[in-house]
């Protein structure tokens, strides 16, 4: 299979998973079961037919509303499932098709989950991130034993880093973000800091942005900070090794 195949399969895979992903942020918040029942019209309760559900094409196909009541499908769902599919298929691009998918893929997949909830529900659910701490340590067990000390030390110091700066300032983040983090370094050791420094500065300008536009009561203007610990774990995954090198060969040689 040819480098294009390979992307272009990641880009499809991607595209499923969003589906799913577009459960996930819509009923595990909630308390309901991710397995039944089946995906329904938010109008009229009726079950979406398996040939109205295809990732993007269906949404695009439909212009965005049911088939038979015509009630507006939230342009969400072909979003999550396009950023998803173009994650995937970034990831296979940068780092390969190669069993480091294993590590790599379900990452990304958990930060568009957690950066979804968080952006509608303000929280970090503890049902998907203390699984993929799990699934962290398990898929590196597989196909990075020699890492795994660095991995756990990248958990723990991105984990205590988060803490403090939630016990400074509570207001900005919460516990939820700190177990994030620590799990964000688990899947990428090293790479974790390159991540926390992108989530950091992105979020640092919204927040001046905001507080451009509204003024000072723009700094009592709560933002979720997951979708910016997602963001730079994104880049930790498709660049973080490089921006490390880039760094040591800069400032440490």
């Amino acid at each position: 299979m040819g480098p294009i195949a390979e992307i272009a399969l990641g880009g499809v895979l991607g595209a499923i998973v969003g589906s799913f992903l577009n459960v996930v942020i819509h009923r595990l918040p909630r308390g309901e079961s991710l397995s039944h029942p089946r995906s329904r019209c938010p109008g009229c309760g009726s079950p979406i037919a398996p040939y109205d559900n295809v990732p993007i094409l269906s949404w695009l196909l439909l212009r965005g509303r049911c088939r038979r009541c015509g009630e507006r499908i939230s342009p969400r769902y072909p979003a999550v499932e396009l950023l998803t599919a173009a994650a995937f298929a970034g990831v296979v691009a940068a780092r390969g098709f190669d069993d480091r998918l294993i590590l790599e893929l379900p990452f990304v997949a958990v930060l568009i989950a957690v950066a979804g909830i968080d952006l509608e529900h303000r929280i970090v659910p503890n049902r998907i991130v203390a699984p993929a701490a799990l699934w962290a340590v398990a898929a590196a067990v597989l196909v990075a034993s020699d890492e795994l000390p660095e991995l756990a030390i990248a958990g723990l110091a991105a984990f205590l880093f988060l803490l403090i700066a939630a016990v400074a300032y509570p207001a900005g983040m919460g516990m939820g973000d700190v177990k994030l983090a620590g799990t964000m370094g688990l899947y990428l050791g090293v790479s974790v800091a390159p991540a926390l420094l992108a989530a950091f500065a992105t979020g640092a300008l919204l927040g001046i942005g905001i507080m451009a536009r509204e003024g000072a009561g723009g700094r009592k203007k709560g933002v979720p900070f997951a979708p910016f610990l997602a963001l730079g774990g994104l880049l930790g995954v498709l660049a973080g090794p490089e921006l490390v090198e880039l760094y040591s060969d800069r400032f440490l040689s």
